[in-house]
């Protein structure tokens, strides 16, 4: 058998599975130097590490016989950051462990506490949970860590950006000294390592990933598209790229509601996930995706977050990541298992220079083209058709289906057979959509000269708009200036320039007024943003003749001092984000 250190039910469900030899993290924590020791492990999504702790814990677990023995409170613990994530795990660990008796019970938001507390009642061996549901369970006294031998924090550096720090270590703290502490995380940041030192004792420090290394087999494309043109270049990549199953990445919970009504309109089987679904909703969408019934998942980055979609073939980002640790860690859900994986970015030009400093700053390089055309897409099409498997199946035996296959020949000739197939191949595939195609290597034409014999007209002003105001939270200090704000404020809202009315800068914050007609859009769309974006929240109207500047008066001030919250700036660091709110 492959895995010729694990206990032998364990060998032979991995061979059942069709794994052939463990995946470099497997291998890590199989080693002898890392029996028995506390392990501090760097490993990417997708690379095994469920496997590869439920290996580890076989010694805690098992007897001689490969069992495990009756236990009334849990031996092990695995701690994850979401609900799927947590479920995920108990599934991996359920099939590892078919032949040794364990129970597993897990723990996690959005199902029903007394049916949990009733399980952990009944006694078992390994709990899967979410740090704010085990922290519930554990106040309650229902459940118990006086019997624990190991614990597990999977993806521990999400669980600490999702401000889960003050439950994990309620968590650690109630455990007894004696006990192995396993640590998995993606990258090994500061905080990371701080948890490490104090809840750990001699940990052997296994890396499989490297510092921000790209993944080997996922190909990365960067497409240029005008932003009025982004949802039909995502209908034109998945067209082009066809995949069994895709995920697409957007900003906000708004966006996500947009785009997936526009691919289900144009005939692609697709789900939404973002924050606002209940637990029921957010389940049945991932078992639609995970048995084949959707094909296309359209996402926020939060919502999406421990979410597992065998055959991952396509990621596209719709909305460019905010760093390179995101980017790879939305792109690193594709390329797993050995497979190969496409990442997307869609990029408008006004983000091309912030798109590849995203990109060199993640160690990645993207072939830049323009967005997919029908014609390229119809010549894919072909392509597909010639090499479609049922071309070359067998034909059906028996007698019905011969006789209708012998008259289909005599009565219409092999033009007419393969007219009608790939009218019905057409058919059944959703139409391509005509965008601008923009040439990546193209420069913006100069600006056209100033005709001096032409009149200068004075600039009108534009009349009261009578609007709704909102607050932002930046002002003079972070260098606000009109000529970012307008274009971010038409992203975050969803709305057009002509929409927004006067906008007043303060030292410390801005006013904007939106036409009243699209004010409710505005604040539904801005009230759900990424926590890295500007606040936004309904202000009063400012007093006539106050203080501030309209936009006018500052369209052509420029800034000065203090920090920028500026386009130009983003992506370049992590410094700008002192306005980061944490989850609840």
């Amino acid at each position: 058998m492959p895995f010729q250190n694990a206990p032998a039910p364990l060998a032979r469900a991995l061979a059942a599975r069709g794994f052939t030899a463990p995946t470099a993290v497997q291998a890590a924590v199989l080693a002898d130097d890392a029996k028995n020791r506390d392990l501090l492990v760097s490993a990417r999504t997708g690379s095994g590490k469920t496997v590869a702790f439920g290996l580890t814990l076989a010694d805690l677990l098992l007897n001689d016989a490969g069992r495990c023995v009756p236990s009334g409170a849990p031996i092990a613990l695995v701690i994850a950051p979401t609900r799927e994530l947590a479920l995920q795990v108990r599934s991996e660990l359920e099939w590892l462990y078919a032949e040794t008796g364990a129970r597993i019970v897990s723990c996690v938001g959005g199902m029903e506490p007394r049916k949990e507390a009733r399980a952990l009642a009944s006694g078992c061996h390994i709990v899967v949970g979410t740090p704010g549901r085990l922290c519930d369970h554990l106040r309650r006294g229902a459940l118990d860590l006086s019997h624990l031998k190991a614990v597990v924090l999977d993806e521990a550096d999400e669980m600490l950006d999702l401000g889960f720090r003050d439950e994990l270590e309620t968590l650690l703290d109630a455990m007894p000294k004696e006990r192995r502490t396993l640590l998995f995380s993606a990258t090994i940041a500061r905080d990371i390592a701080a948890l490490a030192r104090r809840y750990q004792q001699d940990a052997l420090r296994i890396d499989t990933v490297g510092t921000n290394t790209p993944h080997a087999d996922i190909t990365y494309r960067a497409v240029l598209t005008e932003q009025g043109d982004m949802a039909g270049t995502v209908v034109n990549v998945l067209r082009l790229m066809e995949s069994s199953a895709a995920i697409v990445f957007c900003h906000t919970r708004e966006a996500v509601r947009q785009l997936q009504a526009i691919l289900t309109e144009r005939g692609f089987s697709s789900v939404a996930i973002s924050g606002d679904l209940g637990q029921n909703e957010r389940s049945r969408a991932i078992e639609s995706l995970r048995h084949g019934q959707a094909r296309v998942c359209v996402a926020t980055d939060v919502a999406a977050r421990g979410i597992d979609i065998p055959d991952l073939g396509l990621v596209i980002h719709a909305s460019l990541p905010s760093n390179p640790a995101t980017l790879l860690h939305r792109s690193g859900r594709t390329g797993r298992a050995g497979k190969k994986g496409t990442c997307v970015l869609l990029v408008p030009p006004a983000r091309r220079r912030l798109a590849e400093r995203l990109l060199q700053a993640a160690k990645v390089t993207a072939e830049w083209s323009g967005a997919p055309t029908p014609a390229a897409i119809a010549t894919a099409d072909a392509e597909r058709l010639l090499a479609a498997p049922f071309l070359s199946a067998p034909a059906p035996e028996d007698a019905e289906t011969q006789t209708l296959i012998s008259r289909l020949a005599a009565e219409h000739t092999p033009e007419q057979l393969g007219a009608a197939l790939v009218g019905l191949w057409h058919k059944s595939l959703p139409a391509p959509v005509s965008v601008r195609v923009l040439t990546p290597d193209a420069r913006r034409a100069a600006p056209r000269e100033r005709d001096p014999n032409r009149p200068v007209r004075e600039r009108e002003r534009a009349p009261a708009m009578d609007g709704k105001w909102f607050r932002l939270s930046v002002g003079r200090e972070d260098r606000a200036d009109p000529k970012w704000l307008v274009p971010m404020l038409c992203r975050l809202g969803n709305i057009k320039k002509q929409d927004i009315g006067s906008i007043r800068i303060t030292q410390d914050h801005t006013l904007v007024e939106i036409s009243p007609d699209k004010a409710e859009q505005f604040a539904s769309c801005a009230s759900a943003t990424d926590p890295d974006e500007i606040t936004v929240e309904p202000a009063a109207a400012p007093r006539k003749g106050g203080g501030g500047g309209s936009r006018p008066a500052y369209a052509d001030r420029k800034p000065k001092g203090g920090r920028s919250f500026a386009p130009r700036r983003e992506g370049a660091s992590k410094s700008n984000s002192s306005r980061k709110r944490k989850p609840k």
